[in-house]
């Protein structure tokens, strides 16, 4: 089976057509237009503004003029992760999707349905002429996953809707009320090279096999972090062995948990047996932490070729030392609402500049404004005691939950009347636009729904087939049964 054959017919049209057009963060320029393409072949009114924000505007069916305009809203861009050994441009190659029973995931690589199954669902419902509705407003934001631009650059009254349906949640049967804010907190080592030593012997150190996932959506579930296993490495062998670190590098973006991570070690030939048990015993140690979340975590050592230059002890010394003592998981959980992390910290990132520089990237979340700021604090204060750089992003607000949102409540009454069940009403960990949406049209009545996904933001990402149509459905009865002004 093909995903055009998936149902509904026309979502699962869209969204194949939305894989097939490259779209990582930043680099949304093909992305814009196919929608611009999309919006001359539908005769649809579109307008774009600076940031490259896209809004496309549908008028009423007959009988539904007099309801309030709806805004819809997906953002554009997808995270691109990939296996080593996958073969795949992101600037350039379609995504390969599979079909495996009730799930569909891509070969090798992020699916793109975070956020691409809300734009295939948006552009159905501008592209049909069978679907009840009143007015609607279709954003496509940009840059959503490395620093919501989009959001943040949107103007006052580019859209005119008084509710807002925010496409990016991940799981059927909730309903999101509020989300978490977020914040990058980014540290810089410098660091002085020295030539390496002919007489050592040099290892590739490796942590792979892990599930990584979205920071904010899985950071409850304990999942393995590369950057921080290989620290606890590394800080365990300075305690049994003297070696030269040569070179070290982990994670990729920041709202990912770190999948995978390699360290380049220099070590004495007397040195080489106390560095391979210790890896053994820590392997195993590691195993059992992970044997629920990551049982296919995997640690190797092998030999390599002598590099040219390592990183004087010293100052891997404090790297070391600040990568094992920063934060990282959950900080702290909700009294407000049972089950919902409060805060979390990430640490995303490792990299190695040309410059004699390390990089290290985090992020932090909080429901609370003030929490938030004291984790990234919290991490910044690590980073600084090691004479690292620090600096933090500009950060973006959460979306405080309204209980007594209308659109909320006439959500709920459409998905019992449609399953007959009552659906979740929740709040997020993650982040999602709508807090920034509100800095902009304080009145706006929000919630955020969608269909079941599974470890976004890696290669393990796929989505419920199942769960599509029932979004779909409830999508459809719920603009039909909005109440007129």
């Amino acid at each position: 089976m093909k995903i055009t054959d998936l149902k509904p017919e026309i979502v699962w049209k869209f969204f194949h057509q939305v894989t097939q057009v490259p779209r990582p963060s930043k680099k949304e320029g093909k992305m814009i237009k196919f929608l611009e393409s999309f919006a001359q072949q539908y005769k649809i009114a579109i307008k774009k503004d600076a940031t490259g924000n896209i809004l496309m505007s549908k008028p009423a069916t007959p009988g539904k003029e007099n309801l309030p305009t709806v805004v819809l809203q997906s953002h554009m861009d997808m995270v691109c992760e990939k296996n080593n050994g996958t073969a795949h441009d992101f600037d350039k190659d379609p995504i390969e999707t599979i079909v495996d029973g009730n799930w569909l995931h891509a070969n090798g690589t992020t699916l793109g349905a975070d956020n691409g199954i809300g734009v295939a669902a948006e552009l159905a419902l501008l592209a049909s002429d069978d679907i009840e509705h009143g007015p609607i407003e279709c954003l496509f934001t940009v840059d959503e996953e490395t620093g919501l631009t989009g959001a943040k650059a949107l103007e006052k009254g580019f859209m005119t809707g008084e509710i807002l349906l925010n496409l990016d949640s991940e799981d059927e049967g909730e309903i999101f009320m509020g989300c978490a804010g977020g914040k990058d907190t980014q540290a810089v080592f410098h660091y002085e090279s020295r030539d390496t030593n002919p007489n050592m012997q040099y290892f590739k150190i490796e942590v792979k096999g892990l599930n990584g996932g979205h920071s904010g959506g899985e950071i409850h579930k304990g999942l393995g972090n590369a950057n921080k296993i290989m620290a606890r490495y590394l800080y365990l062998l300075k305690n049994q062995a003297d070696f030269h670190l040569c070179f070290i590098h982990g994670g990729n973006l920041r709202n990912a948990i770190a999948r995978e991570a390699q360290a380049t070690i220099g070590l004495y030939p007397e040195e080489k047996e106390t560095a391979r048990i210790l890896l053994n015993h820590f392997t195993a140690d590691i195993e059992n932490e992970l044997k629920h979340v990551d049982p296919n975590v995997q640690i190797t050592m092998a030999s390599v070729d002598r590099p040219d230059k390592y990183i004087n002890d010293y100052d891997a010394e404090k790297l070391i030392l600040a990568l094992h003592a920063c934060p990282h998981g959950v900080i702290g959980m909700s009294h407000d609402i049972e089950g919902l992390v409060e805060t979390s910290t990430n640490l995303a990132s490792v990299k190695m500049g040309d410059d004699n520089t390390i990089i290290v990237g985090t992020s932090q979340r909080s429901s609370i404004e003030s929490c938030k700021n004291m984790i990234a604090n919290q991490v910044a204060s690590v980073f600084k005691l090691a004479g690292a750089h620090v600096t933090h992003g500009d950060g973006y607000p959460g979306w405080a939950p309204n209980p007594d949102s209308k659109i909320l409540k006439v959500a709920q009454e459409t998905y019992k009347r449609l399953f007959n069940k009552e659906p979740k009403i929740m709040a997020i960990h993650a982040g999602l636009e709508c807090g920034l949406f509100l800095e902009k049209y304080p009145n706006l009545d929000m919630i955020s729904f969608g269909p079941t996904l599974r470890d976004v933001h890696s290669p393990n990402e796929r989505i419920q087939i199942d769960t599509v149509g029932l979004w779909w459905s409830h999508l459809l009865e719920l603009l039909k049964s909005i109440p007129a002004k």
